[in-house]
């Protein structure tokens, strides 16, 4: 029920979905004055919401910014949690999302020699398609780059977070108990990620992966043209802030 609840979640706190509600009001109403203000509030959430300066100010403040490799130790395992990968059954090919950073800064990490092994934390995260385990197609892919099958961990059942805390927990209690773990994933999702872990008990250092925030650019189209990319990042954003709230009057971080 979490889970579907999440999904519904993520439909409603989409900025598009706020302002395609305030333009269908707009339209119903026959108010004058408050068509008025729709509108200019349509248009001014749509402006707010595609600036790319804006943007970055704010998820400059969220994200954790990453370690210089000087600043890190070495490592038992490297856990990389999942979310990046999609499968094409069509042509049996892996499919890789913006995320895919995650996994490859740990690859790195791993031909640095800072971590000894990568565990791959993620099940399905589909209510659609419970039955693609991303883990399973992750150590695939890295089967074919050359990492040896004892350097490999996978958990395949975890569908958000949480989970992912949960059962890697589990999984390292049984393989690697007394271990010092580096926490690889999106920085944007860092805060989140180490609340759950820190949660369970499970003791890790942090490498975030797959920035988003960049430094302050003072330029014109930055500060002023809309961008359409800026509303989707908004939207990731925005589900990634009310899920670590969620979490925390949950326990879960």
């Amino acid at each position: 029920m979490f889970f579907i609840l999440s999904k519904l979640l993520n439909f409603l706190i989409a900025p598009l979905s706020w302002i395609i509600a305030l333009l269908v009001w707009s339209l119903l109403t026959k108010n004058l004055k408050r068509k008025r203000i729709l509108v200019i509030s349509v248009c001014s959430a749509l402006y707010l919401f595609s600036n790319a300066f804006l943007f970055n100010e704010v998820m400059g403040k969220w994200e954790l910014q990453t370690k210089k490799y000087s600043e890190l130790k070495t490592y038992d395992v490297g856990i990389v949690l999942g979310g990046m990968l999609a499968y094409d059954g069509e042509f049996d090919r892996l499919m890789f999302m913006r995320g895919t950073d995650r996994i490859m800064q740990a690859i790195e990490l791993y031909q640095r020699g800072y971590i000894k092994k990568i565990l791959y934390s993620g099940g399905s995260g589909s209510i659609l398609r419970p039955d693609f385990k991303e883990a399973i197609y992750a150590r695939r892919y890295l089967l074919t780059l050359g990492i040896p099958d004892s350097a490999i961990i996978i958990e395949t059942e975890s569908n958000n977070t949480r989970e992912n805390a949960l059962f890697t927990k589990a999984v390292l209690q049984k393989q690697c108990p007394q271990g010092k773990f580096l926490l690889i994933t999106s920085a944007f999702h860092m805060r989140r990620a180490m609340g759950c872990f820190t949660k369970v008990g499970v003791t890790t250092d942090y490498y975030s992966t797959d920035r988003y925030s960049g430094l302050r650019a003072f330029v014109f189209d930055n500060l002023l043209i809309p961008n359409v990319g800026t509303l989707l990042q908004w939207h990731m954003l925005l589900h990634e802030m009310t899920g670590f709230v969620v979490y925390k009057i949950s326990g879960y971080a």
